[in-house]
C-alpha cells in the first residue's frame, strides 16, 4: 500500500507532461475532483494537482518535441546523482541529469534497462505527495516488463528494491518494496 510515509525506494511523486495543461486540469477535475494551482511564472508552467488542498500530482505544458502525453512516477531517493550514477552502473539511462529545483528538491529522470523513465526525487522542502493510497491519489505502481528477474536485478541495485511472489490462478505476481520496510 502506498502511503505518505516515504523511504528511500518508495514512490514519492507523480507529474503529468501535456500539450494541454489547462485540458488535463478540466479532465482530472470532472474524474477524481483535482484542481491545478500553478506554481508561478517563475516554475515554467509547472503547477500542482491538489484534492483538498492537499497536493496529489504535479503537472506541466510540454512541447510536441518533449514528446507524447505521459506520467512519471518519482521514487524517493537520498542523493539522486548517486542514484543516476546507479542507473547508469545496471546499464540504464540518465535522460535528465539530476538538478535542483528551485530549492524545493533534486530530481531526474532515468530510464531502465529495457527504456523505461522513471523519475528520482531526493526531497528537500517538498518531501513528495501530500497524499497517497486514498480516493483520488495515487494508489498502485505497476511495471509491465517481458524480463521480471532482469527488471528486478535493476531496481534492486538502483533503489535498493525488493521482490516477493505473491501466487494467484494461472501464475505468480511479482511484488516490489523498498528494502526500508517501505
Amino acid at each position: 500500500m502506498l502511503t505518505t510515509r516515504f523511504v528511500n525506494g518508495a514512490p514519492n511523486w507523480i507529474d503529468v507532461g501535456t500539450p494541454d495543461i489547462d485540458g488535463a486540469g478540466s479532465f482530472y477535475g470532472a474524474l477524481f475532483g483535482w484542481r491545478f494551482q500553478s506554481a508561478g511564472p517563475q516554475a515554467g508552467g509547472y503547477g500542482f494537482f491538489q484534492l483538498g488542498g492537499r497536493t496529489v500530482a504535479g503537472g506541466m505544458q510540454t512541447t510536441p518535441e518533449q514528446g507524447p502525453p505521459s506520467w512519471t512516477v518519482y521514487f524517493q531517493s537520498a542523493d539522486a546523482a548517486a542514484t543516476a550514477k546507479a542507473a547508469e552502473e545496471a546499464h540504464g539511462t540518465v535522460l535528465v541529469q539530476p538538478m535542483d529545483v528551485m530549492g524545493e528538491g533534486h530530481m531526474a529522470v532515468l530510464a531502465d534497462k529495457a527504456g523505461v523513465p522513471f523519475g528520482i526525487w531526493q526531497p528537500g522542502r517538498i518531501k513528495g505527495v501530500d497524499m497517497a493510497g486514498e480516493t483520488g491519489s495515487l494508489c498502485w505502481v505497476e511495471l509491465y516488463t517481458a524480463d521480471i528477474a532482469a527488471a528486478a536485478a535493476f531496481y534492486n541495485k538502483v533503489l535498493g528494491l525488493e521482490t516477493s511472489a505473491v501466487p494467484f490462478p494461472g501464475g505468480t505476481y511479482t511484488c516490489v518494496n523498498p528494502a526500508e520496510g517501505g
